[in-house]
């Protein structure tokens, strides 16, 4: 088997001193690849990075306006975020709404990914719960989501249980998410996600197909391509209870606006939707390196997106991406290589980007 390119590397003492391999698709809303490179066709598992499409059935059922979700609710269910005092507080109001508490979510716990918060909880001499799990928004918009579903049922029982795969809550994920890939998930490997949901396993031709409507409503369904326009408005209104403070989606999402709704995943995982463009993108790097997935989204904001000059100096700070040690001293730094220039060095497979 022929091993995917190498998209990053990081240097240091002007060497080379780690090569990060992976692929990417860039499609269409209408399925054609316009650029890609590596292997697209073998699943991966997207993780965090398809939250907003996990999110699709919290607007599109209704549930969203049953409870009354605001652009920050909305942002936090599409989030991977770093338990800062507004995610919590955030999530914690999602519940309310819906009658339930912390006690309903199946996340579980771990300290904030944000080291200032984390530090603060330990200093008041508090324990993390599962408000502080970087997927709460998301298992929050899931309980709205189960409370409007049971109608005039108890909604604490009808969502017990809920991250289980034949759950009725699941399966309104798992439809939107086949949907929105146009992948039969009854033959994609699937495990188990850190947050506790099934982990589904997508080809990267289809998961950037997934963001491609996304990021313009056709080849959706009515009620999902609307879901999908709202969430990314939110979004763009809301980008730091997406991640938070010092967060690349965060930051980048800041400096592009609606121009870029993008999403990190773990294990070296990333989707996006280019709406302007008409175009979805999906990546992963084969070690699972964050940083060098960061960089790589990076690269191709910038090759595919016609960029003015403090969008440009934004996203400078990602490619390359300057690494310091502890002293703060520049020791090195992760660049895209150029086999991540698709409107340039590299040819799309199919036709060429708009404008």
């Amino acid at each position: 088997m022929t091993s995917n390119p190498v998209l990053v590397e990081t240097w240091r003492g002007g060497v080379a001193e780690s090569r990060h391999r992976g692929a990417c698709a860039v499609l269409d809303a209408d399925g054609a690849v316009r650029w890609s490179v590596g292997d697209i066709d073998t699943p991966v598992f997207p993780r965090s990075a398809v939250k907003l499409l996990q999110a699709l059935p919290l607007v599109a059922s209704g549930a969203a306006d049953a409870f009354h979700l605001d652009d920050a609710a909305l942002a936090l269910a599409c989030a991977s975020h770093g338990g800062e005092e507004a995610h919590v507080r955030t999530a914690q109001a999602m519940l309310a709404r819906a009658g339930l508490d912390a006690s309903a979510l199946e996340c579980g716990a771990h300290w904030p990914y944000f080291e200032p918060a984390a530090r603060a909880l330990a200093a008041a001499g508090h324990e993390p719960c599962a408000l502080h799990n970087n997927c709460s928004g998301k298992h929050s918009g899931f309980l709205c989501l189960g409370a409007h579903l049971a109608g005039g049922r108890d909604a604490r029982g009808f969502v017990a249980g809920y991250v289980r795969r034949g759950h009725p809550l699941m399966r309104e994920i798992e439809h939107a998410l086949q949907t929105a890939t146009g992948f039969d998930l009854a033959r994609a490997p699937c495990g188990i996600d850190g947050c506790s949901i099934p982990a589904h396993a997508v080809p990267l031709r289809h998961l950037a197909l997934a963001f491609a409507r996304a990021g313009t409503g056709v080849g959706l369904p009515g009620d999902l391509a609307a879901a999908a326009r709202r969430l990314r408005a939110a979004i763009a209104a809301q980008p730091f209870l997406v991640a938070g403070s010092e967060r690349t989606d965060t930051l980048l999402m800041q400096a592009l606006g609606a121009r870029l709704c993008c999403k990190v995943g773990a294990e070296g995982m990333y989707c996006a939707a280019l709406p302007e463009l008409g175009l979805g993108l999906a990546l992963k790097i084969d070690d699972g390196a964050a940083r060098a997935a960061e960089v790589a989204l990076a690269a191709l904001a910038q090759a595919l997106l016609r960029l003015d000059q403090a969008e440009a100096a934004a996203l400078e700070a990602w490619n390359p991406r300057r690494i310091a040690n502890w002293r703060g001293l520049e020791v090195g730094a992760l660049r895209a290589t150029d086999t991540l220039r698709p409107a340039g060095a590299a040819a799309p497979v199919q036709g060429s980007f708009p404008g």
